[in-house]
């Protein structure tokens, strides 16, 4: 009788074992998470099957769609990427989606934009009090009020918030030029500007200007803390109510109007920011008030602002001076009772400053008691002042 010798398989020694773990293309297994690339084995409408290298993948279902066109028309052979969701389905296959690698490309691109600053277009799809909503690179991110450009930002008087997104809203649809800002992935949060385009371009024309530089240009705008000024073609910069003039301002709107040329001194240059002076390119009435004013002197002068703390005072269209409340004989809830704003009243001077823009008027005071009590007067103005500009600032 003959015998059969049945071959047994070669066994594994301890050494080609150790080799085998080693060797670090068999270690490679995907993860899941990872991003992998793969070839198209067969592709329907309903699956697609990629050659990952060592092991086969699956795509179906919804992990399918992706909103690119990338993946819409895969033929044999086809090099794609995709995203593992599971090492092993029923089938033994890696379950993959092409929905998240193309999310996952989506982010590495918006970074990369992030470091180049390169301009990319937006669309809008909603609004909201904070800003619009905007798609980019098939991702939802944000465009805060504060990032339109001055074409765009709603400049509604009174910032009636009801106006506001009622113009917000009339740019869903729009097509926007951004750059973008923040792109987190681990957050999913993006973040776009469209004001940057135009603060990077005005950086690089800023370049070309110097602070000391006398500009001319057309008020375009009046806030309540002062007026911007075109002071070179495309490039704007603010004139802050103090700088409009020598004597004290209410509102811009008394010394400027929009439309209106003017000339002013750049004073200021901070990134993007340009600040400008017009006060500075007029002559210092101050520096010649002793020559009109004098501690003990009787003036006349008409009330343009009533305070708790006091009346501010014009004495003429350049000086400007203070009476506090303790040298007005009248308690504070008394003032407006008893005075008006236009009032025409006379006063003592009893403190006089150029070098700090302060003079110091009394109701009270006789101009005898104005000279011998001299500056004991300056403390008080000096804090009224500093509270009406607190109040100023506040408001």
């Amino acid at each position: 009788m003959m015998t059969t010798q049945v071959k047994t398989p070669n066994k594994i020694t301890q050494s080609e074992l150790q080799q085998l773990l080693e060797d670090r293309q068999f270690l490679a297994m995907p993860k899941v998470g990872d991003v992998v690339r793969g070839v198209v084995t067969n592709a329907s409408k309903n699956e697609v099957h990629l050659d990952l290298g060592g092991c086969s993948g699956v795509i179906r279902g919804r992990e399918l769609y992706n909103e690119s066109d990338e993946y819409g028309k895969l033929i044999l052979g086809d090099e794609v990427e995709a995203t593992v969701l599971d090492l092993e389905n029923e089938l033994g296959e890696v379950e993959l989606s092409f929905r998240y690698a193309g999310q996952q490309r989506s982010w590495e691109h918006l970074a990369e934009l992030q470091s180049s600053g390169e301009v990319v277009t937006a669309t809008v799809k909603e609004a909201n009090k904070g800003g619009l909503i905007i798609d980019l690179n098939y991702l939802e991110g944000f465009l805060p009020v504060s990032q339109l450009s001055q074409e765009h930002y709603p400049r509604i008087p009174g910032g009636d918030k009801a106006r506001i997104l009622e113009k917000l809203k009339s740019f869903v649809g729009l097509k926007l030029p951004v750059k973008v800002l923040d792109a987190n992935q681990r957050e999913e949060k993006l973040i776009v500007s469209e004001k940057r385009i135009e603060e990077d371009q005005q950086l690089k024309e800023i370049a070309g200007h110097n602070i000391g530089e006398v500009c001319e240009g057309a008020i375009t705008a009046i806030a309540d803390f002062g007026a911007f000024m075109e002071f070179s073609e495309g490039l704007t910069g603010l004139i802050h109510i103090s700088e409009l003039a020598w004597q004290r301002v209410e509102h811009p709107s008394e010394v400027v109007k929009i439309g209106q040329k003017v000339k002013a001194e750049i004073i200021n240059i901070n990134g993007p920011k340009v600040f400008l002076s017009m006060k500075r390119l007029l002559p210092d009435p101050w520096q010649r008030v002793a020559e009109h004013y004098a501690v003990g002197q009787r003036v006349k002068g008409s009330v343009k602002k009533i305070n708790t703390f006091g009346l501010f005072v014009e004495l003429d269209p350049e000086i400007h001076g203070l009476a506090h409340i303790s040298e007005l004989d009248m308690k504070p809830e008394e003032v407006t009772k008893k005075v008006k704003i236009g009032d025409v009243l006379e006063f003592t001077i009893v403190s006089l400053k150029p070098e700090e823009y302060r003079l110091g008027l009394s109701l009270t005071k006789t101009p005898e008691e104005a000279l011998a009590e001299g500056s004991a007067t300056d403390k008080k103005d000096i804090d009224a002042t500093n509270e009406d500009t607190k109040e100023k600032a506040a408001n």
